[in-house]
């Protein structure tokens, strides 16, 4: 017969045992269901990667520009939507480059030599100096008017390489603003549109869709291109002289940089004009017709989300735009003697007085 301590330490040893077991028993099915749950989890933004994922802003804009800094919000905003929060699980490194090459292309250097998951862009120069920069870091542009034209991509639905992103206009809108020009300015019978040809290598496409139209409108089209800040006025004026004079100012980098200096010359000459952008009007230009760029931002994040999470550019088709908006200056048609029809004041999102 045994020594009752014995019988005891025999006890302890197996519910020690069992206690062991019961433990590993639990360790195993929490880490199953822990295995489980992430599988499920594809499409988290993912925390627990070696590094926080980064993306590169390359802005064509000043720091200050109220614009740009919009334009960085929305996408911003619609990054925290999905779940990425700046300096918790994803890093934003921004670059604010204006419209100076020479700025543009230290930035684009700057930004790949980082080596972020993406790079999103504002701009055709932008987009051309990240490309002549990197052909493996997907870039993300916001905001072009060609990007076949421009030779960034292959195609809108299949643009290949490691690029994608969204436009903000197609050549198809200029019968719109030819339409909203006559219906403004009746009298317009000759229309120049103004273009930088450098900062819109895809301006044949505008120029072919709105000279198809103009005739329909009993408008002539003249194509008004200039080249350097300097040749705006002499090339406005002369339009201005002939009689019907108007204006469109064609989708560029170059003509967004210089919209005070493009709207101020219009108003001197008294020649109506449309604009491919809000801030045009907002800034005393007759009216514009557009996308709301802000919101191409804003999309833009879910494409970011996207490849974040180990999708292609390649893959993902250009974007067009889904909001428009039509904004009128009543004070500057006043200045021009013309009266804003009550059925275009009908149709206008915003009119300023």
């Amino acid at each position: 017969m045994g020594r009752p301590d014995q019988g005891k330490r025999r006890l302890e040893r197996q519910l020690e045992r069992r206690l062991v077991d019961y433990c590993m028993y639990f360790y195993l099915l929490k880490r199953r269901e822990f295995i489980r749950l992430l599988g499920g989890a594809v499409t988290w933004p993912v925390a627990t990667r070696e590094r926080t994922p980064r993306i590169g802003l390359l802005m064509m804009y000043a720091q200050s520009d109220a614009r740009g800094q919009s334009f960085a919000g929305a996408f911003r905003g619609g990054l925290n939507e999905l779940g990425w929060t700046e300096g918790r699980n994803i890093q934003l490194e921004y670059r604010w480059a204006t419209s100076d090459p020479q700025t543009i292309e230290r930035c684009a250097k700057d930004l790949v030599a980082l080596q972020p998951e993406l790079i999103l862009s504002s701009s055709a120069p932008t987009t051309a100096a990240l490309l002549q920069e990197t052909r493996t870091i997907p870039i993300l542009f916001g905001n072009l008017a060609d990007p076949v034209g421009s030779g960034f991509v292959a195609s809108l639905s299949k643009p290949g390489g490691n690029i994608t992103g969204f436009i903000n206009v197609e050549p198809a809108i200029t019968g719109t603003w030819l339409e909203l020009l006559k219906t403004m300015a009746q009298r317009v019978t000759r229309v120049a549109a103004v273009f930088n040809p450098d900062a819109a290598p895809y301006i044949g496409s505008y120029l072919d869709a709105l000279k198809a139209v103009a005739p329909s409108f009993a408008i002539e089209v003249a194509a008004a291109p200039v080249r350097d800040r300097s040749e705006l006025e002499p090339v406005i004026a002369a339009h201005a002289r002939e009689r019907g004079g108007g204006m469109m100012v064609m989708p560029d980098g170059f003509m967004f940089a210089f919209q005070g200096d493009v709207v101020a010359l219009a108003a001197r000459y008294r020649i109506p004009a449309t604009y491919f952008f809000r801030s045009f009007p907002e800034q005393g230009g007759l009216l514009s017709y557009a996308n709301e760029i802000v919101d191409n931002y804003r999309r833009a994040a879910a494409y970011a989300h996207r490849i974040i999470n180990g999708e292609k550019p390649s893959a993902l088709p250009v974007q067009s735009p889904v909001k428009f908006e039509l904004v009128i200056n009543r004070k500057t048609a006043s200045g021009l003697g013309l009266e804003v029809p009550p059925a275009l004041l009908a149709r206008a999102d915003a009119v300023i007085d």
